[in-house]
């Protein structure tokens, strides 16, 4: 009941203020908005990039030339430059010298490729990817239409393709594409199949490319360009075994002397998460100390108003203290008042500050999210600020001598 009461005060108190109410619910407003809208766009960022990462799959890692995330400057990358390129021969090698990978694709790539059908063209933003037949099982590569590569069209270095289904789309649109032929930049090619649509990440189409036969991609551009070799332990329990077998037979095909670092990297999901986390906490931290300068003001704006509210309501205290009320009961009324300040601005920031991180999130085209376990921490710190910042008007408002207070004009 007492409880009810300093609710239904508190609330009078903001109707009857509501210039001055608005503008302390506007520092708590901003100081919550400013953290919430940051971690929502983080949040949902960092939910697709999970997404994406765990594509890789939990008992599958990669073998490339290069980190996945470049972080350091000019001279941190030169000794990356400079390490000699993975090659199909050391992959093929890779997987005759090693037992516990289930399989171990191994492919190239060409980006900026235009596809080119009769009058129809793609835009020069193509992938042209040379794949060997353990990439699709891998990857999970399905088939909508036509055929997957054969062992025929590996041996013979068939110019033959599947097209990535946005490619499909752009250039067959009434036609069946399979048995047509394609030119992809000077290169012609035969439609022997069509992968079955995979969607975005990161707003990013997995869908516009073309597959060609990783020895027939040789046999036109050889060994000019890093491979990536994708390797599948049997179960997540065998990975670090397979990685360890793995590691050290691609050492010994690329003669690295013991006691040296790779020159390879390992990349796996879980790796990738993590650096990912050590990216963006620098945001988080940066709008944790945005946020806490402006609660801070805003706690300061609400006690300096709770206390002007205490020297407007002397008499209204002396009343209530001269017909029973106690200490408890005006200490109450005014923390819970400081707390209903203090709340009202922190939901209308974490409402703004949620929509507006979404907003940032579709713009960037990530999965958009309700970040409960922010939206829960925001009402407990402007609760807390609410408690810290209105204990000492309250207090003072307690001690008020009756008498006195009766007495004030």
């Amino acid at each position: 009941m007492q409880i009810m009461e300093s609710i239904y005060l508190a609330i009078d108190s903001i109707k009857s203020n509501k210039l001055r109410s608005a503008l302390t619910l506007l520092g708590v407003g901003i100081g919550l908005f400013s953290i919430i809208i940051v971690m929502t766009a983080i949040g949902a960022i960092e939910k697709s990039v999970v997404d994406a990462f765990n594509s890789i799959g939990s008992n599958n890692f990669i073998i490339q030339k290069m980190p996945a995330i470049r972080m350091g400057g000019h001279g941190a990358w030169r000794k990356y430059r400079n390490r000699k390129d993975i090659t199909i021969e050391q992959g093929q090698k890779l997987k005759e010298m090693t037992e516990l990978p289930v399989a171990i694709g191994i492919s190239l790539n060409k980006s900026s490729r235009t596809v080119k059908y009769s009058n129809l063209s793609t835009n020069p933003d193509v992938t042209l990817s040379g794949m060997n037949l353990d990439d699709f099982i891998i990857n999970d590569l399905d088939i909508s239409a036509g055929r997957g590569f054969s062992q025929q069209d590996m041996l013979y270095s068939r110019y033959v393709c599947i097209l990535g289904s946005d490619v499909a789309k752009k250039l067959f649109k009434s036609i069946d594409p399979i048995g047509q032929k394609v030119r992809v930049n000077n290169l012609n090619l035969e439609v022997i199949g069509v992968f079955k649509e995979r969607g975005s990440v990161l707003g990013r189409g997995q869908d516009n490319f073309v597959a060609i036969p990783l020895s027939t991609y040789k046999r036109v551009y050889g060994d000019r360009s890093s491979a990536n070799l994708t390797v599948m332990a049997s179960s997540e329990g065998m990975l670090q075994a397979t990685k360890d077998e793995v590691i050290g037979a691609l050492r010994t095909i690329r003669k690295v002397p013991p006691g040296e670092d790779n020159d390879f990297e390992i990349i796996t999901n879980d790796q990738l998460i993590a650096q990912f986390n050590d990216l963006t906490k620098y945001f988080k931290l940066g709008a944790g100390i945005i946020a806490f300068i402006a609660l801070l003001a805003a706690g300061v704006g609400i006690m300096n108003i709770m206390l002007v509210s205490v020297t407007e309501r002397t008499k209204e205290i002396g009343i209530r203290k001269a017909i029973g009320a106690r200490r408890i009961n005006i200490k109450m009324q005014f923390v819970v008042e400081a707390v209903i300040l203090s709340l009202i601005g922190g939901l209308i920031g974490i409402i703004l500050g949620v929509i507006g991180g979404n907003i940032v999130a579709i713009y960037l085209k990530v999965s958009v999210i309700l970040p409960i376990g922010w939206i829960l921490l925001g009402l407990f710190i402007t609760t807390l600020v609410g408690i810290i910042f209105g204990v000492y008007p309250a207090a003072k408002a307690s001690n008020l001598d009756p008498i006195e207070a009766l007495r004030y004009e």
